[in-house]
């Protein structure tokens, strides 16, 4: 079977949402961890759908001078779909924990799908400046320290894909686009736990 566009574009509109990104990371109980507040999610993350950031390169003010200065370049929109950063819900300062998402797309194969989280690395491995949302053009960012790669395949995804990712050891789940919404509905209409 192939993968539908529909599918895609669910998937990508979903995990755009925060409720939706925090479903996601359930199923990658690690990525989970690394919150910094389950109690105040709505200010520990922000969801960004085709990230753009803005690259930055040291560049010598004179030939004689050792003082550099920052030229920035164009703004780039980077191969994933979904990037996902972690910020500190008291000081309002974004961490050093990015998670990257990568959704399979229709007519994508391994090399493809690879190739976008290999980009994605290349691209970051310079200083950056995210082009952030409406609403978080306030948020301090501090150096990354690690990049994290999600890969979300589908159930219609080719085993060769799911071999893939296996081995070259990056993480994935397989997601049913009506999954996370039966997800979401249940953890909304689920009355709240008590709190000891």
């Amino acid at each position: 079977m192939f993968i539908k566009q529909s599918d895609y574009e669910t998937l990508l509109a979903d995990y755009s949402n925060r409720d939706g990104a925090i479903a996601l990371l359930k199923k990658h109980r690690s990525y989970l961890e690394l919150v910094p507040s389950m109690r105040r999610p709505e200010e520990s993350i922000i969801t960004i759908p085709l990230p753009v950031v803005r690259l930055r390169h040291p560049k010598p003010l004179a030939a004689a001078s050792s003082i550099k200065l920052e030229a920035s370049l164009p703004a780039v929109c980077l191969p994933c779909d979904l990037a996902i950063l972690m910020c500190d819900p008291e000081w309002k300062i974004k961490m050093g924990v990015e998670i990257f998402i990568f959704i399979h797309r229709p007519q994508e194969d391994f090399s493809d799908f690879l190739s976008r989280w290999r980009q994605t690395q290349v691209l970051l491995d310079k200083d950056y400046q995210w082009l952030m949302p409406p609403g978080y053009e306030h948020v301090l960012s501090e150096k990354v320290e690690r990049l994290y790669p999600l890969f979300v395949i589908l159930p219609e995804t080719p085993e060769r894909i799911r071999r893939g990712l296996i081995g070259a050891s990056l993480p994935f789940v397989i997601q049913m686009p009506d999954d996370l919404v039966h997800e979401q509905m249940s953890e909304m209409l689920s009355p709240e736990s008590p709190t000891a």
